[in-house]
C-alpha cells in the first residue's frame, strides 16, 4: 500500500532514470582473474573462493549504503549455472535492494568473461541479508533505498517477499517432515543393502585455526572464509562416497547464528545426508570455541553435488544406508529439502517468461506458489510499458502486448478505504457476488495450476492464467485505487480479445458490480481474515 501522490513520483522517477544511465548509490563491483592458486584440481575456480569474493563484495555495498560496519547474516540458495576456468576473469557486482530496520537485502550477481573471444555468461545469483553493527549503544535505523529504475523498483517489491519467506523457512521444513504424504514416500523406499553404502565413510571433521588474515575490518573471522572452509570439508565428504571429484551445483541458505573471532578454533564437519538418483546432499556444521570455553554454534549449510561423465553427463550415485537416530533424522530432512528445493527452483527460481503453465499444486508448495503469485503479480504491475487502451465512466482499461501473453489492467478510483476494500476482495468466497464468471502494497495474487485429478492431456490445449490479481493503492484515508491485472496464454486471448478491444460491456459490467460490492460493505463486519500471500 502506498499513497497516490508517492506512487505516481515513482513512475515518474522510474521513466526519467530508465531513459538515462542511472548507477545505485550503492553498487560495488569487483573483478578478479582466476589463477592457479584461486583453482581446484580440474583448473576451474573453486566455489569456496568464489563465496569469499561474493561475500566481500557484498559487505563492501551494504556498508556503504549503512554508512557503518556490517556482518553478514545470511546467503540464499545459489545454484551454480557454469563453472569458471584459469585464465577467466570473474565479474561480481552487488547492490542493495531493500533496506529493513537494521537488515538489508543485497543482491549479487555473477558473471564471466573470456578474455580472448569476449564472450560474457551468467554463473549465478544470489541474495544476501546484512546486519548494520553500531560501535556506540544507539539503535540502528537504516535509511531506506529509492528505487530509480523499472528493474530496482521490481527487486525492491520483491526483496519483501523473499526476507518472508526466509522467515518462515524453518515452519515450512517442519510442515513438510509432518506432511504424511512424504512420510509414506520416505517408507516406500527401500534400497539393496548389499548395494547402499554406509554414510559414516563420509565424514569429515576439520579444524581451523582463525588468524587475522581471515577476519575483516571488526576482527570477526569474516563470513565469506567460513563459507569457503565450509565447502572444502563438505567436498570431501562427497568425495569419499563416489571416489571421484564431485561438482558443486546448489547450496541451500547460509545463516549466521553467531560471531567467531581471531583466535577461535573453528571445528567443521561434514557428512552426506542423502543419494538421489544423480545427486547428493552433504550437510557440513561450523562450531567454534576458545580455550576451554564450550562449542558454540556458528552456521549450517547443505551443498548438492553431481558427479560428471567424461562427456559432462551427472552420473548415477549409489544408494546410502543411514545410521540409526541422527542418520534417519538426516535422511528423512534431505528428502524434505529436495522437495522444498525443487519447489523453490521450479516455482520461484526461474524467469516469469519461464515458468511453467499448470503448475502442479499440492499442500506442501502452496507456499512457494503463494509466493510466486505475488512476485509474478508485483513485477507485472512494474511494467512500464503499459497503453491505454480505453476509459468509461472513469473505468480505465490498459493493455501490454507480448511474444507469449496479453497483460491488462483494469482500474478505477473509489471511496473506501483500502484495508476495507482488501478485506472484501481477498474473501474469494464472496466473489460470485460481483464477478459472475467465477466459480471458484495490499496484493490478491491468482494463477492457474494443475490438480491431481484433472493433469493435463494432449488432446486438449488448456488456456492458462500465467499471472492475475488486485493491487489497491490508498490515495487518501477514505479513497482507493484499485487495479485488476491479467496475464494469460494465447489459448485464452479468443475469448477476451472482443473484451479487451474497447472496454466492452461485459468487462465494464463487471467491474461496476465489484464497486457496487465494495460500497455495499464498506461498513458491514466481516469474521473474514485475509492470510497473507
Amino acid at each position: 500500500m502506498a499513497s497516490e501522490s508517492h506512487h505516481k513520483e515513482n513512475l515518474h522517477n522510474l521513466q526519467l532514470e530508465d531513459e538515462g544511465q542511472h548507477r545505485n548509490p550503492s553498487e560495488v563491483k569487483m573483478s578478479q582473474i582466476v589463477v592457479p592458486c584461486h583453482a581446484n584440481h580440474c583448473g576451474e575456480l573453486s566455489i569456496g573462493q568464489l563465496l569469499k569474493w561474493m561475500d566481500c563484495t557484498a559487505c563492501l555495498s551494504a556498508e556503504r549504503h549503512a554508512g557503518c560496519p556490517c556482518v553478514t547474516a545470511s546467503l540464499d540458495d545459489i545454484y551454480f549455472e557454469h563453472t569458471i576456468g584459469v585464465g577467466q576473469v570473474v565479474n561480481i557486482k552487488a547492490k542493495v535492494n531493500r533496506a529493513f530496520n537494521s537488515s538489508m537485502e543485497v543482491g549479487i550477481e555473477v558473471s564471466c568473461e573470456d578474455l580472448y573471444s569476449g564472450r560474457h555468461w551468467r554463473v549465478c545469483q544470489a541474495f544476501a541479508t546484512f546486519v548494520a553493527k553500531r560501535t556506540d549503544a544507539n539503535k540502528v535505523q537504516l535509511k531506506q533505498v529509492v528505487p530509480c529504475t523499472h528493474q530496482e523498483q521490481v527487486e525492491h517489491s520483491l526483496a519483501a517477499e523473499r526476507r518472508r519467506m526466509r522467515l518462515i523457512h524453518h515452519n515450512i521444513m517442519q510442515d513438510l517432515l509432518n506432511n504424511k504424504t512424504l512420510q509414506r514416500s520416505i517408507s516406500e523406499e527401500s534400497h539393496d543393502e548389499d548395494e547402499a553404502l554406509s554414510t559414516e565413510r563420509t565424514r569429515v571433521e576439520s579444524v581451523e585455526l582463525v588468524l587475522p588474515p581471515h577476519a575483516n575490518h571488526q576482527v570477526n573471522t569474516f563470513g565469506g572464509q567460513i563459507m569457503a572452509w565450509m565447502e572444502n570439508v563438505a567436498t570431501i565428504a562427497a568425495s569419499r562416497l563416489c571416489n571421484a571429484h564431485p561438482t558443486l551445483r546448489a547450496i541451500d541458505m547460509f545463516h549466521f547464528r553467531g560471531p567467531s573471532q581471531v583466535g577461535d578454533r573453528l571445528v567443521l564437519k561434514a557428512i552426506v545426508n542423502n543419494t538421489f538418483k544423480n545427486s547428493m546432499e552433504v550437510g557440513v556444521c561450523a562450531e567454534a570455541y576458545h580455550g576451554d570455553e564450550p562449542l558454540r554454534h556458528i552456521n549450517s549449510a547443505f551443498m548438492t553435488f553431481e558427479v560428471l561423465d567424461e562427456k559432462g553427463r551427472p552420473r548415477p550415485l549409489p544408494p546410502i544406508k543411514p545410521e540409526p537416530q541422527e542418520g534417519q533424522r538426516r535422511y528423512q530432512e534431505a528428502l524434505a529439502r529436495k522437495k522444498i528445493r525443487l519447489d523453490r527452483k521450479y516455482i520461484i527460481s526461474c524467469k516469469q517468461t519461464e515458468v511453467p503453465l499448470s503448475v502442479p499444486w499440492d499442500t506442501s508448495n502452496q507456499v512457494y506458489l503463494s509466493y510466486n503469485n505475488v512476485s509474478a503479480l508485483k513485477m507485472l504491475a512494474a511494467k512500464n510499458n503499459w497503453d491505454l487502451s480505453s476509459k468509461k465512466n472513469k473505468v480505465s482499461l490498459y493493455t501490454v502486448e507480448e511474444s507469449q501473453s496479453l497483460c491488462f489492467r483494469v482500474e478505477f478510483e473509489m471511496e473506501i478505504p483500502a484495508q476495507r476494500a482488501f478485506i472484501l476482495l481477498s474473501d474469494l468466497s464472496r466473489r460470485h457476488e460481483w464477478d459472475q464468471h467465477y466459480t471458484d502494497p495490499y496484493v490478491i495474487a491468482l494463477r492457474s495450476v494443475a490438480l491431481p485429478s484433472h493433469p493435463p492431456t494432449e488432446e486438449f490445449h488448456r488456456g492458462e492464467v500465467v499471472c492475475a490479481g488486485f493491487t489497491i493503492y490508498e490515495v487518501s484515508k477514505s479513497v482507493s485505487k484499485i487495479c485488476y491485472y491479467n496475464q494469460t496464454s494465447p489459448e485464452v486471448l479468443p475469448y477476451i480479445s472482443t473484451d479487451i478491444a474497447g472496454l466492452s460491456s461485459s468487462f465494464y459490467s463487471i467491474f461496476c458490480a465489484c464497486r457496487q460490492y465494495l460500497l455495499d460493505n464498506i461498513i458491514s463486519t466481516s469474521a473474514f481474515t485475509p492470510s497473507v500471500l
